[in-house]
């Protein structure tokens, strides 16, 4: 079973209409990497858990998910140096 095929399971048990392709797939595997490796492992589940919320209320999947790996990726360089 590929992951498009899980979606589509999940959406289906869960009684949701969304379409989901490969693209959604990437973007949160992607999502979810980010947090993992750059703020800390449990950071991945939750942090697409809260884009899921997000997009629900009507953000735009692609720069949501842009957005929260601008995010994750800074924790990872550490804070910002003002001098």
């Amino acid at each position: 079973m590929t992951l498009v095929e899980w979606a589509e399971q999940v959406c289906a048990e869960l009684e949701l209409s969304e379409q989901i392709g490969k693209a959604d797939v990437d973007r949160v595997l992607s999502l979810a990497k980010d947090a993992a490796h750059s703020v800390a492992r449990p950071a991945a589940p939750l942090t697409t858990y809260l884009l899921g919320i997000a997009v629900g209320r009507g953000a735009d999947p692609a720069e949501a998910a842009a957005a929260l790996s601008r995010l994750s990726l800074e924790q990872a360089s550490g804070p910002a140096d003002d001098g």
